[in-house]
């Protein structure tokens, strides 16, 4: 854990030459023979054993008895193609107390995650009554007289650029079936916020109205998400185990085009070697036509909340330590360390089966692990799966680092910033007019009452 203040000049200075380097992976690879004809058949049961299903899914919700029904949903489909896709979806539309059609209408749209969204699950999510709360955040706006609707994808994980096309047509339709004129509120959670700040910068570029008066995004890798690369290396080097078809493999979202875009630092495969900030073309591309669209809606006003802290405390996450161990005889072995804070060549972790060994090593990537931010058990979920122990603090790690839900002003692929920057003491640096960090670093999305009573503050008078 680290808090830090005007005087860590030295630190600031450290990262400025950190990120003067290029971060990048490099694998150790050596072959055992004996070892991979006495381990083949175990390792195959073993991996047939694993639970099936992409890792680093982010929270959902689940839908409960009695739960509020939306009294309309929208078939959505994109007016254009984007690589030759044409995204579809669904809105799920629940008016406000009182309303019979709708009047004031609050657009916020699903995130990061694999597959078709679960709408009744989001709105769970959103709902549940929190601590210093008996109603949830949903019911909040509805009782204020606030349309809400929810935006959901038929591919969560496919382009962001191709699902922005989703809610422009979910804009659109909001226009034309609402009563009155009252100016809409558009965003998103997580990747969500990503996808709502395209589509409205790109129908800005097109000349079109979308009479969006406040956009909000709750906890959205504006500069980037984190995955941490040791994890991203197991979950490709666990899916090339034999076992039997049809599963859903487990780097199936982290090889998304999703996944590629958001993330500050990806990896195509488990023998990877080379740059880990450009080594996706879809997000250097992605983040080259934000650009070109001006990076941001100019019209509305903008605002966003942070599941991390905004003071420089992040979670004490040691880089360079071993997170969590697992290993059977002959068969199996992986070894996650905490990302390295920096330097050259250092490691990362390792893993072992039917005669194979990878070592990885990661040079001048900052260790993101234990930085404020919206956290992800990305390390106690893994654990989880492959049966091994891991301390209960070490399971959570940073996924939205704070600089990057506050949208501070810094290079998202060199990642030119001090992670444990005070933002909050420095408002002008962020690219949204107004945002609100969480009191202690909670998990990515989580609904907290400093985050709510923040943006009903905000967006209900």
């Amino acid at each position: 854990m680290r808090c830090v203040g005007p005087e860590d000049n030295t630190y600031a200075e450290a990262v400025a030459v950190l990120m003067a380097q290029e971060a990048r992976i490099d694998v150790e690879l050596t072959w055992n023979q004996a070892e991979e004809k006495s381990s083949a058949e175990k390792v195959a049961e073993f991996a047939k054993n694993l639970p099936a299903g992409p890792w680093f899914g982010t929270p959902t919700g689940v839908a409960r008895a009695g739960d509020r029904q939306p009294e309309h949903t929208w078939p959505l489909r994109s007016a254009r193609p984007y690589r030759r896709e044409v995204a579809v979806g669904e809105a799920a539309v629940y008016l406000a107390d009182g309303h019979d059609e709708l009047e004031r209408p609050f657009i916020f749209a699903d995130g990061f995650n694999y597959g078709p969204s679960d709408l009744p699950g989001l709105f769970a999510h959103f709902n549940a009554p929190y601590p210093g709360s008996e109603v949830g955040f949903f019911d909040h706006l509805l009782a204020a007289g606030i349309d809400v609707i929810l935006v959901g994808f038929d591919q969560r994980h496919t382009y962001i650029q191709a699902n922005a096309g989703v809610v422009i047509s979910a804009i659109n339709e909001a226009i034309q079936r609402r009563r009155g004129d009252a100016q809409l509120i558009v965003g998103g959670v997580s990747m969500g916020g990503m996808i709502t700040r395209y589509a409205l910068a790109e129908m800005e570029k097109q000349n079109q109205d979308h009479q969006t008066a406040t956009y909000l995004s709750w906890d959205t890798p504006h500069n980037g998400a984190w995955i941490p690369l040791v994890l991203q290396q197991m979950a490709y080097f666990f899916e090339s185990l034999p076992t039997e078809p049809g599963k859903v493999k487990k780097a199936e979202l982290i090889r998304s085009p999703a996944a590629q875009q958001l993330l500050y630092a990806w990896i195509p495969d488990a023998k990877y070697e080379g740059p880990v900030a450009t080594s996706s073309e879809l997000r250097t591309q992605f983040l080259s036509e934000l650009r070109e669209l001006g990076q941001f809606p100019k019209r509305p006003r903008k605002l966003g909340v942070a599941n991390g802290t905004g003071n420089g405390t992040g979670r004490d996450l040691p880089p360079g330590a071993e997170a969590f161990k697992y290993q059977v005889p002959l068969v199996v072995y992986a070894q996650a360390n905490f990302q390295p804070d920096g330097g050259e060549r250092k490691p990362i972790g390792e893993m072992r089966a039917v005669g194979q060994v990878r070592r990885g090593f990661t040079s001048y990537v900052p260790g993101l692990d234990g930085t404020p931010g919206g956290t992800l058990d990305s390390f106690g979920e893994i654990a989880k799966e492959l049966g091994t122990d891991i301390p209960e603090t070490y399971k959570f790690s940073c996924f939205v680092p704070s600089v990057s839900a506050v949208a501070l002003d810094y290079d998202p692929a060199k990642w030119d910033v001090d992670p444990y920057e005070n933002v909050e003491a420095d408002g002008e640096k962020s690219a949204l007019d107004e945002f609100k960090c969480d009191s202690e670093n909670t998990m990515h999305s989580q609904v907290t009452k400093p985050l709510v009573d923040w943006i009903v503050e905000r967006i209900v008078h």
